[in-house]
Protein backbone atom coordinates (compact mmCIF):
# COMPACT_ATOMS: atom_id res chain seq x y z
CA UNK A 1 0.00 0.00 0.00
CA UNK A 2 1.54 3.42 -1.02
CA UNK A 3 1.53 6.81 1.48
CA UNK A 4 1.35 10.11 0.07
CA UNK A 5 4.05 11.72 2.73
CA UNK A 6 4.35 15.39 3.48
CA UNK A 7 8.17 16.09 5.26
CA UNK A 8 9.10 19.33 7.04
CA UNK A 9 12.93 19.38 8.18
CA UNK A 10 13.40 22.91 9.88
CA UNK A 11 17.52 23.43 11.01
CA UNK A 12 17.97 26.64 13.04
CA UNK A 13 21.74 27.91 14.08
CA UNK A 14 21.80 30.82 16.45
CA UNK A 15 25.19 32.39 17.19
CA UNK A 16 26.28 34.36 20.19
CA UNK A 17 27.35 36.79 17.49
CA UNK A 18 27.39 38.28 14.09
CA UNK A 19 29.52 35.58 11.94
CA UNK A 20 31.14 36.97 8.71
CA UNK A 21 30.37 34.08 6.30
CA UNK A 22 29.21 30.76 6.40
CA UNK A 23 29.32 28.10 4.16
CA UNK A 24 26.86 25.14 4.10
CA UNK A 25 25.39 21.96 1.99
CA UNK A 26 22.40 20.01 2.55
CA UNK A 27 20.97 16.71 1.95
CA UNK A 28 16.99 16.70 2.52
CA UNK A 29 15.15 16.35 -1.09
CA UNK A 30 14.38 12.85 -1.52
CA UNK A 31 15.19 11.08 -4.68
CA UNK A 32 12.43 9.29 -7.28
CA UNK A 33 13.27 5.89 -7.89
CA UNK A 34 10.85 2.67 -8.21
CA UNK A 35 10.31 2.51 -4.70
CA UNK A 36 9.34 6.08 -4.47
CA UNK A 37 8.33 8.93 -6.63
CA UNK A 38 9.00 12.56 -5.25
CA UNK A 39 6.02 14.96 -6.13
CA UNK A 40 7.31 18.12 -4.59
CA UNK A 41 10.79 19.16 -3.00
CA UNK A 42 12.05 22.47 -2.19
CA UNK A 43 14.62 24.05 0.10
CA UNK A 44 14.35 27.58 1.68
CA UNK A 45 17.17 29.55 3.55
CA UNK A 46 16.72 32.89 5.49
CA UNK A 47 18.80 35.00 5.24
CA UNK A 48 17.87 34.46 1.42
CA UNK A 49 20.64 33.60 -0.57
CA UNK A 50 21.20 32.05 -4.15
CA UNK A 51 21.07 28.12 -3.90
CA UNK A 52 22.62 25.46 -5.88
CA UNK A 53 21.70 22.06 -6.41
CA UNK A 54 23.63 18.65 -8.15
CA UNK A 55 23.82 15.26 -7.55
CA UNK A 56 26.99 13.67 -5.71
CA UNK A 57 28.47 10.85 -5.90
CA UNK A 58 26.63 8.56 -4.37
CA UNK A 59 23.33 9.42 -6.37
CA UNK A 60 22.23 11.90 -3.56
CA UNK A 61 20.75 15.30 -4.00
CA UNK A 62 23.12 18.52 -2.86
CA UNK A 63 21.66 21.94 -1.98
CA UNK A 64 24.60 23.97 -0.90
CA UNK A 65 24.79 28.02 -0.58
CA UNK A 66 26.59 30.47 1.24
CA UNK A 67 25.93 33.63 2.90
CA UNK A 68 28.48 36.34 2.61
CA UNK A 69 27.02 39.18 5.05
CA UNK A 70 27.10 39.14 8.81
CA UNK A 71 24.11 37.37 10.17
CA UNK A 72 23.40 35.88 13.68
CA UNK A 73 20.94 33.10 12.63
CA UNK A 74 20.23 31.00 9.79
CA UNK A 75 17.26 28.79 8.86
CA UNK A 76 17.24 25.79 6.40
CA UNK A 77 13.51 23.99 5.62
CA UNK A 78 13.70 21.00 3.27
CA UNK A 79 9.79 20.80 2.38
CA UNK A 80 9.28 17.49 0.36
CA UNK A 81 5.90 15.46 -0.53
CA UNK A 82 6.61 11.65 -1.44
CA UNK A 83 4.78 8.87 -3.00
CA UNK A 84 6.14 5.87 -0.92
CA UNK A 85 6.31 2.07 -1.54
CA UNK A 86 5.51 2.70 -5.16
CA UNK A 87 7.31 -0.99 -5.16
CA UNK A 88 8.33 -3.35 -2.60
CA UNK A 89 12.04 -4.29 -2.31
CA UNK A 90 12.63 -7.79 -2.72
CA UNK A 91 16.09 -9.88 -1.05
CA UNK A 92 17.28 -11.30 -4.61
CA UNK A 93 18.59 -14.38 -5.02
CA UNK A 94 22.40 -13.84 -4.85
CA UNK A 95 24.52 -16.83 -3.65
CA UNK A 96 27.44 -16.93 -1.39
CA UNK A 97 29.79 -18.05 -4.44
CA UNK A 98 27.87 -14.52 -6.15
CA UNK A 99 29.08 -12.88 -3.94
CA UNK A 100 32.84 -13.87 -3.67
CA UNK A 101 32.70 -13.32 -7.58
CA UNK A 102 35.71 -10.77 -8.36
CA UNK A 103 33.84 -8.87 -10.93
CA UNK A 104 30.92 -8.43 -8.32
CA UNK A 105 33.42 -7.46 -5.76
CA UNK A 106 35.56 -5.11 -7.62
CA UNK A 107 32.12 -3.53 -8.89
CA UNK A 108 30.87 -2.94 -5.20
CA UNK A 109 34.52 -2.25 -3.78
CA UNK A 110 33.55 0.89 -1.70
CA UNK A 111 30.52 -1.02 0.24
CA UNK A 112 32.84 -3.58 0.88
CA UNK A 113 35.36 -2.18 2.91
CA UNK A 114 35.79 -0.01 6.35
CA UNK A 115 35.67 3.61 7.03
CA UNK A 116 36.40 5.36 9.99
CA UNK A 117 33.14 4.61 11.76
CA UNK A 118 32.44 1.25 9.87
CA UNK A 119 34.91 -1.65 10.95
CA UNK A 120 35.05 -4.95 12.31
CA UNK A 121 37.30 -6.53 14.81
CA UNK A 122 37.00 -9.17 17.77
CA UNK A 123 33.15 -9.50 18.63
CA UNK A 124 32.05 -8.05 14.96
CA UNK A 125 34.43 -10.01 13.11
CA UNK A 126 33.51 -13.17 15.05
CA UNK A 127 29.68 -12.76 14.66
CA UNK A 128 29.83 -12.13 10.98
CA UNK A 129 31.92 -15.68 10.90
CA UNK A 130 28.78 -17.04 12.56
CA UNK A 131 26.14 -15.59 10.85
CA UNK A 132 27.45 -16.20 7.36
CA UNK A 133 28.41 -19.87 8.47
CA UNK A 134 25.07 -20.67 10.10
CA UNK A 135 22.63 -18.85 7.04
CA UNK A 136 22.80 -20.91 3.34
CA UNK A 137 22.04 -17.42 1.90
CA UNK A 138 23.58 -14.25 1.64
CA UNK A 139 19.26 -11.79 2.11
CA UNK A 140 18.83 -14.94 5.47
CA UNK A 141 22.57 -13.72 6.88
CA UNK A 142 21.28 -10.24 6.15
CA UNK A 143 17.78 -10.64 7.86
CA UNK A 144 19.81 -12.77 10.83
CA UNK A 145 22.36 -9.69 10.93
CA UNK A 146 19.59 -7.01 11.59
CA UNK A 147 17.84 -8.54 14.34
CA UNK A 148 21.34 -9.58 16.24
CA UNK A 149 22.18 -5.51 16.35
CA UNK A 150 18.22 -4.99 17.39
CA UNK A 151 18.65 -7.44 20.34
CA UNK A 152 22.49 -6.48 20.97
CA UNK A 153 21.95 -2.53 21.40
CA UNK A 154 19.32 -0.62 23.63
CA UNK A 155 17.95 2.40 21.93
CA UNK A 156 19.30 5.35 23.73
CA UNK A 157 20.05 9.29 22.68
CA UNK A 158 22.89 10.78 24.04
CA UNK A 159 25.09 8.01 24.59
CA UNK A 160 26.90 8.02 21.41
CA UNK A 161 28.13 10.47 18.30
CA UNK A 162 28.54 11.00 14.86
CA UNK A 163 32.17 10.05 15.11
CA UNK A 164 31.22 6.82 17.36
CA UNK A 165 32.57 3.68 15.97
CA UNK A 166 30.66 0.45 15.91
CA UNK A 167 33.29 -1.16 17.97
CA UNK A 168 32.65 1.80 20.32
CA UNK A 169 28.96 1.38 19.96
CA UNK A 170 29.12 -2.31 21.24
CA UNK A 171 31.26 -1.22 23.65
CA UNK A 172 28.61 1.14 25.00
CA UNK A 173 25.87 -1.40 24.14
CA UNK A 174 23.43 1.38 23.55
CA UNK A 175 22.70 4.03 20.78
CA UNK A 176 20.58 5.82 18.04
CA UNK A 177 19.79 4.64 14.45
CA UNK A 178 22.65 5.77 12.91
CA UNK A 179 24.69 3.36 15.40
CA UNK A 180 22.84 0.32 14.22
CA UNK A 181 22.88 1.29 11.19
CA UNK A 182 26.96 1.34 11.58
CA UNK A 183 27.42 -1.97 13.39
CA UNK A 184 24.53 -3.85 11.02
CA UNK A 185 27.20 -2.48 7.78
CA UNK A 186 30.13 -3.35 10.23
CA UNK A 187 28.28 -7.16 10.10
CA UNK A 188 26.93 -6.78 6.39
CA UNK A 189 30.48 -5.72 4.76
CA UNK A 190 32.39 -8.16 7.01
CA UNK A 191 30.69 -11.18 5.46
CA UNK A 192 31.47 -10.08 2.23
CA UNK A 193 27.60 -8.34 1.47
CA UNK A 194 27.82 -4.67 -0.35
CA UNK A 195 26.04 -2.73 2.03
CA UNK A 196 25.14 1.25 2.10
CA UNK A 197 24.19 3.50 4.65
CA UNK A 198 20.75 5.19 4.08
CA UNK A 199 19.19 8.59 5.56
CA UNK A 200 15.87 9.66 5.52
CA UNK A 201 12.75 9.44 7.39
CA UNK A 202 10.22 6.75 9.11
CA UNK A 203 6.58 7.84 10.18
CA UNK A 204 6.46 6.34 13.67
CA UNK A 205 2.71 5.77 13.16
CA UNK A 206 1.10 2.92 11.13
CA UNK A 207 -2.10 3.99 11.65
CA UNK A 208 -1.78 7.53 10.90
CA UNK A 209 -5.30 9.64 9.90
CA UNK A 210 -4.75 11.76 7.04
CA UNK A 211 -3.64 15.61 7.67
CA UNK A 212 -2.36 14.46 10.92
CA UNK A 213 0.98 16.19 11.97
CA UNK A 214 3.18 14.23 13.52
CA UNK A 215 6.73 15.28 15.19
CA UNK A 216 9.44 12.96 14.08
CA UNK A 217 13.32 12.85 13.20
CA UNK A 218 15.53 11.95 10.51
CA UNK A 219 16.05 8.19 10.52
CA UNK A 220 18.21 5.75 8.88
CA UNK A 221 18.95 1.85 8.03
CA UNK A 222 21.01 -0.10 5.60
CA UNK A 223 20.77 -1.37 1.83
CA UNK A 224 22.42 -4.84 1.16
CA UNK A 225 23.15 -5.92 -2.34
CA UNK A 226 21.74 -9.66 -1.91
CA UNK A 227 20.66 -9.99 -5.41
CA UNK A 228 19.22 -6.82 -5.45
CA UNK A 229 19.57 -3.95 -3.34
CA UNK A 230 17.19 -4.44 -0.39
CA UNK A 231 16.80 -2.02 2.54
CA UNK A 232 16.66 -3.21 6.19
CA UNK A 233 15.47 -1.35 8.92
CA UNK A 234 17.79 -3.04 12.13
CA UNK A 235 16.21 -0.22 14.71
CA UNK A 236 12.46 -0.81 14.34
CA UNK A 237 13.02 -4.19 12.28
CA UNK A 238 10.45 -2.32 10.54
CA UNK A 239 9.84 -3.61 6.83
CA UNK A 240 10.79 -0.52 4.50
CA UNK A 241 8.06 0.30 2.96
CA UNK A 242 4.93 2.91 3.22
CA UNK A 243 6.21 4.90 6.18
CA UNK A 244 10.30 5.27 5.20
CA UNK A 245 11.22 7.63 3.13
CA UNK A 246 14.56 7.75 1.31
CA UNK A 247 16.91 11.01 0.91
CA UNK A 248 20.17 10.03 0.92
CA UNK A 249 23.00 6.66 0.66
CA UNK A 250 26.60 6.16 1.06
CA UNK A 251 29.01 4.32 3.22
CA UNK A 252 28.44 5.71 6.08
CA UNK A 253 26.58 8.74 8.07
CA UNK A 254 29.59 11.27 6.88
CA UNK A 255 28.43 10.88 3.26
CA UNK A 256 24.76 11.96 4.05
CA UNK A 257 25.10 14.24 6.72
CA UNK A 258 21.39 16.26 6.33
CA UNK A 259 23.26 19.69 6.76
CA UNK A 260 26.91 20.81 7.70
CA UNK A 261 29.02 23.98 7.19
CA UNK A 262 31.59 26.26 8.46
CA UNK A 263 31.19 29.96 9.56
CA UNK A 264 34.14 32.62 9.75
CA UNK A 265 33.27 34.58 13.27
CA UNK A 266 34.54 34.07 16.92
CA UNK A 267 30.78 33.58 17.87
CA UNK A 268 28.88 30.33 19.78
CA UNK A 269 26.42 28.63 18.15
CA UNK A 270 22.73 27.01 19.17
CA UNK A 271 21.39 24.21 16.93
CA UNK A 272 17.66 23.13 17.05
CA UNK A 273 16.39 20.73 14.44
CA UNK A 274 12.84 19.83 14.07
CA UNK A 275 11.13 17.41 11.77
CA UNK A 276 7.47 16.96 10.99
CA UNK A 277 5.77 14.29 9.09
CA UNK A 278 2.04 14.66 7.88
CA UNK A 279 0.32 11.49 6.15
CA UNK A 280 -2.01 13.28 3.27
CA UNK A 281 -3.06 10.35 1.20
Amino acid sequence: MTWRLQVTHTTKYRYSAPVAQSYNEARLEPRSDRHQAVLASRVEVEPSTRVVRHVDYWGSVVHHFDLQVPHQSLTVVGRSTVETATELAQPGDATWEDLADPVIRDQFEELLVPTETVAWENELADVAGKLAADHDTPAEAARAAAAWVNERLEYQKGSTGVKTTADEVLATGSGVCQDFAHVSLALLRAMGIPAWYVSGYLHPDPGAEIDEVIVGESHAWVAAFTGTVWPIDPTSLNPVEERHIRVAAGRDYHDVAPFRGIYAGRADQELEVTVELVRKA
